[in-house]
């Protein structure tokens, strides 16, 4: 029986450990999506415990807290730290099978030197442990991403978004990690939400264009693009419920954006012409400035009425959607491809459904100059777990260039989260070498060396261009 968690967990065989050991784990860690709050770098934030690292705002861990019985006090409520973090501690032993009881242990290996497991009866030592440490210089938020070997942070920002806590850190000389803003208009594509009318207000005003017809509203946006490139930005970010593409004539958006203004009920299928002009001109400007467009589709969202009455949306009440035609989507990148312009781009699904497809139709739509110029996102959200990242790289080796994968990506509003690329990189490798055990590719050490240094970081530095 192996040990719990030691240094060879979730290598298999002896060319799984080699190319962990000697190629993955040396590599940095180029973080291109996530969701952490870059005030939070610029102050050096310092937690006063676990239960603030942990349980804030991480709806993958209150998700299993209720499905444990534990109540929402204890969750999203004002119960003590402690007490929250004794349900967690509950809560931690019986998810066995679960990514959450790897990645914590993980973080608690790496960053809180832990090597023992969390349970309601050790809750106490690890409480005491975790404290003791984040109370040190060294577990501020920058020490943090220091010692975690990141090389550059892409955040998650509005179009409408000042910017000025990426300011304060690329003035900073004692920071050295670069954190981008990566542009994601969610707000000004969602015609059919209540707040659409507010939030092209706000736009208006911060873009110095009123937003009155569509035109206006791509001059509104070219003007914040361009302020966000200023601040090198090189990367885009959608949440789409799936891929649309319903095309409509100029007369028929500038009527649906007039509903939109003066806070009209906009149909479905109005939203759906909207949205997929919306993404037809972001993705064009996208390609004329050399940006990554990411789409992150399937998701059904703010599924529990009583709970999202309470609680808002963002609380764990999300679950896969199972309709995203992948027609639409080929049509969509078609669209674009009549006038070469379609951008970098990069698509996740929630669904794993749809790995074959994306896999599909990603190989149509390939171009010279840029390898992997279209690709398949890392398994994401729901899917970053042991069988869903496995099932999403062999579905890319099979249906595409698995040499040239951009790898994985945080996702996350927590600093303790890069521990998913070592997470991800152990299983990457085993993978591989069980395709190299097996006989299914020559173990050929300088070609896998570039694979796996590749995919950990090498690809996803020359793909983005990033200046490091």
């Amino acid at each position: 029986m192996k040990q719990f968690m030691d240094k060879d967990f979730l290598l298999s065989t002896p060319t799984a450990k080699e190319l962990y050991h000697d190629y993955a784990a040396k590599m940095p860690i180029l973080d291109y999506h996530c969701h952490i709050n870059p005030q939070e770098i610029a102050e050096d934030r310092k937690f006063d415990n676990i239960t603030q690292v942990w349980l804030g705002g991480d709806h993958y861990k209150w998700r299993q807290m209720r499905s444990n019985g534990v109540d929402e006090r204890y969750i999203t409520g004002d119960a003590p730290d402690r007490e929250k973090f004794q349900k967690w501690a509950e809560t931690m032993e019986k998810l066995i099978g679960n990514p959450l009881y790897h990645w914590s242990h993980l973080e608690l290996q790496k960053y809180f030197g832990y090597t023992g497991y969390l349970n309601g009866e050790t809750a106490e030592e690890v409480w005491n442990l975790c404290n003791e440490k984040l109370h040190q210089d060294s577990m501020s938020v920058r020490n943090i991403i220091r010692q975690s070997h990141v090389t550059l942070i892409c955040t998650t920002d509005d179009p409408a978004d000042t910017l000025k806590w990426h300011e304060k850190i690329a003035a900073d000389p004692d920071f050295d990690v670069q954190v981008l803003p990566a542009w994601r208009p969610d707000k000004a594509m969602n015609v059919e939400k209540p707040d659409f009318a507010a939030y092209m207000g706000k736009l208006s005003e911060v873009s110095g264009v009123t937003v009155t017809d569509f035109a206006s509203l791509k001059e509104a946006l070219k003007v914040r693009m361009a302020y966000f490139a200023d601040h090198k930005c090189r990367v885009s970010d959608h949440a789409l419920e799936y891929v649309m593409y319903v095309p409509a004539d100029e007369a028929e958006l500038n009527a649906i954006l007039a509903k939109g203004l003066a806070g009209e009920t906009v149909s479905k299928e109005e939203e759906l012409k909207y949205k997929t002009a919306f993404m037809l001109f972001v993705a064009k400007e996208y390609n004329r400035m050399d940006w990554t467009m990411q789409i992150h589709y399937g998701c059904k969202r703010d599924n529990n009425a009583y709970m999202y009455r309470q609680l808002g949306p963002d609380t764990g009440y999300d679950c896969i959607n199972n309709y995203a035609p992948s027609a639409q989507m080929a049509d969509f990148l078609n669209a674009l491809s009549a006038t070469d312009e379609i951008p970098k781009t990069i698509l996740y699904s929630l669904n794993p459904n749809d790995n074959a497809s994306i896999g599909t139709i990603l190989g149509c739509f390939q171009k010279t100059g840029t390898a992997g110029r279209l690709q398949q996102g890392a398994a994401w959200w729901f899917n970053d777990h042991k069988l869903g990242m496995t099932e999403q790289m062999t579905s890319l080796a099979n249906l595409g260039c698995f040499g040239n994968f951009i790898g994985m990506l945080t996702d996350s509003r927590s600093f303790l989260s890069y521990t998913r690329h070592d997470y991800f990189r152990r299983i990457m490798c085993d993978l591989v070498g069980s395709w190299v055990e097996n006989g299914e590719y020559p173990a050929d050490q300088k070609a896998l060396k570039t694979i796996v240094e590749g995919i950990c970081y090498n690809n996803a530095v020359k793909y983005f261009g990033f200046e490091l």
